[in-house]
């Protein structure tokens, strides 16, 4: 490749990348929504209705439409065809794109400052950018949530017994509480709590269950796994991409926690990014995003775990395990089972 095409490459790469700032800017201060809602307006229309200030508003419509999610009659804008795509509420929003863009370009500056002295502040780097911390459930919920109800689910057996059984499901790292109203809307016996350290997620959680009329079965509290007492043992455990937050903190205690707040013959569900075995399949297309996302982990304490460390580690507290893998392989779901009889 000639160094003018990738030149070229690289500025496409870079315009692309402030497109992306655009649509940021008009996610999280609801311009996409508000305009959405108001089906045209003048900038300073769409300031007052979206309660922000004129210039910024202003300047942002002209920069909105040089990107083409604005279309302009004289001074009155509208949303484009790709403009409603960035409606959080659109059923095939580009939302999630955009807010990990900005997470990465968040994780990208802190780790080239921290980069010299090692520093590994941990999951407060998450919280540090006010705008960003209120999308991650958002986030999360539309790049997941389909794939769980509609493939996840159907294929785990695991949800019916436990709705059966009219169980009890913990999730640990639930964020904004996406996974277990997906879980009690399908599985209608079943109860639910949900722990998060992040108390953004938990308000969300707990709005979000009330508007759908599951407050009766979902709880949802702040808290830590090491500081949370759960009396009553419970008949499935989940952790959704949350397990490699604890890993290098304190990995046997977890599984000695997950094995002993199980009933007899309930489940630990673990859904993790799949580290891959070999270091060439990270040049794949599908898996450059996982590279990258170690770094972000590595930053906060952590780091991405490969499947079979998981099942080691379940085998050690004598519980036995099933493997699932889905988006070619990129995500990955441990099942394990408590044994009904005493752990070996």
């Amino acid at each position: 490749m000639s160094a003018e095409v990738l030149k070229n490459q690289i500025r496409q790469q870079a315009q692309g990348a402030t497109r992306l700032h655009v649509a940021y800017i008009g996610i999280t201060g609801k311009l996409f929504a508000t305009l959405q809602r108001m089906s045209q307006a003048t900038s300073s229309m769409l300031a007052a209705a979206s309660h922000n200030d004129p210039g910024y508003v202003r300047v942002w419509c002209d920069a909105a439409y040089a990107f083409e999610y604005l279309e302009a009659d004289g001074e009155t804008f509208r949303l484009s065809e790709v403009g409603l795509l960035m409606c959080p509420d659109h059923p095939e929003t580009l939302m999630p794109m955009v807010i990990q863009a900005m997470v990465s370009a968040h994780v990208a500056d802190r780790a080239a400052e921290l980069l010299p002295s090692g520093e590994r502040p941990g999951e407060a780097v998450l919280g540090e950018r006010a705008t960003l911390l209120p999308w991650f459930g958002p986030m999360l919920e539309h790049g997941f949530g389909t794939l769980f109800e509609q493939t996840i689910c159907p294929a785990l057996s695991v949800f019916t017994e436990v709705d059966t059984q009219g169980g009890l499901a913990l999730d640990l790292g639930c964020g904004n509480g996406w996974y277990l109203r997906a879980l009690a809307r399908r599985c209608k016996h079943l109860r639910g709590i949900g722990l998060d350290g992040f108390e953004e997620n938990i308000r969300q959680a707990r709005t979000k269950a009330l508007a759908e009329g599951l407050e009766n079965r979902l709880q949802f509290q702040q808290g830590d796994i090491h500081d949370f007492d759960q009396q009553e043992a419970v008949d499935l455990i989940a952790m959704n991409r949350a397990l490699h937050h604890v890993w290098e903190r304190d990995q046997k205690g977890i599984f000695q926690w997950l094995h002993d707040h199980l009933k007899p013959g309930g489940h630990a569900v673990i859904w993790e990014p799949a580290w891959p075995e070999q270091r060439e399949t990270l040049r794949l297309p599908a898996r450059r995003g996982l590279a990258f996302q170690n770094l972000s982990e590595y930053i906060q304490g952590n780091h991405l775990l490969r499947p079979q460390e998981i099942v080691e580690a379940f085998h050690a507290q004598g519980m036995t395990t099933q493997v699932h893998e889905f988006m070619e392989g990129n995500e990955v779901l441990v099942v394990a089972r408590r044994p009904h009889g005493p752990t070996p």
